[in-house]
């Protein structure tokens, strides 16, 4: 499938969740990796004004849990993210953050993702782990 056609996709199944409230669009999908990019707005700052590290948390389990699904998914299984850490770098006031995940290990039941956030200009703001895995769908 032509990847501007799963990126479509992938931002349709989207629609009406917390990524569709956190403004998340996915952007480019390359062979081992998946980028999003998220605004930096009022919505999404901590109380002096700087962008929430829940915010930057969630754009990470976002884009490493949605690249899982399509550069790991086979038939009749389930993704879940089962761990995320982060460590924050650098605040953002506004603008955009864009998060990067790529894998490190792609085992059969269990996933090890690296996401790099950076802003604007390409300065990083996070660097976050996920862990995920992979279950069989119940029947």
């Amino acid at each position: 499938m032509d990847n501007q056609l799963i990126l479509k996709n992938l931002q349709q199944r989207c629609a009406n969740t917390f990524v569709d409230t956190l403004g998340v669009t996915f952007v480019e999908l390359g062979a081992d990796y998946l980028i999003a990019k998220m605004p930096v707005t009022p919505t999404v700052h901590q109380v002096d004004g700087v962008l929430h590290g829940g915010a930057t948390a969630a754009l990470a389990e976002t884009v490493g849990s949605a690249a899982c699904a399509i550069l790991c998914k086979t038939e009749n299984v389930l993704m879940r993210g089962i761990e995320i850490s982060a460590n924050h770098v650098r605040g953002v006031r506004d603008g955009f953050v864009y998060a990067k995940a790529t894998p490190v290990h792609k085992g059969k039941t269990m996933q090890h993702w690296s996401i790099e956030i950076t802003d604007d200009s390409g300065k990083l703001v996070s660097s976050c782990k996920l862990t995920t895995l992979t279950l069989p769908v119940k029947k």
